[in-house]
């Protein structure tokens, strides 16, 4: 999975995009994570130590993360009591 991380969290979501497209896309970048989390976990298993692939998932899984948390966010608005 080498894909490059997205430059701003925000770039692939349009501004209005309704709800359950919202959910869609966070469905797909969650399994998307989980998928690059399993390949690192397999890749220091086995012993494969190509530090430059690893250094570049662990980046496209923190840059999806921030991007997991940003949807989240807009799901479910803050509610302040």
């Amino acid at each position: 999975m080498d894909k490059r991380p997205p430059e701003d969290d925000r770039q692939d979501i349009p501004d209005g995009m309704p709800k359950d497209e919202m959910i869609a896309l966070l469905e797909r970048l969650k399994n998307e994570h989980r998928a690059i989390d399993r390949e690192i976990a397999a890749m220091s298993e086995t012993g494969v130590t190509d530090m430059l692939k690893m250094r570049r998932m662990k980046k496209i899984k923190l840059a999806m993360k921030d991007k997991i948390t940003f949807i989240e966010n807009q799901i479910t608005p803050d509610i302040i009591a």
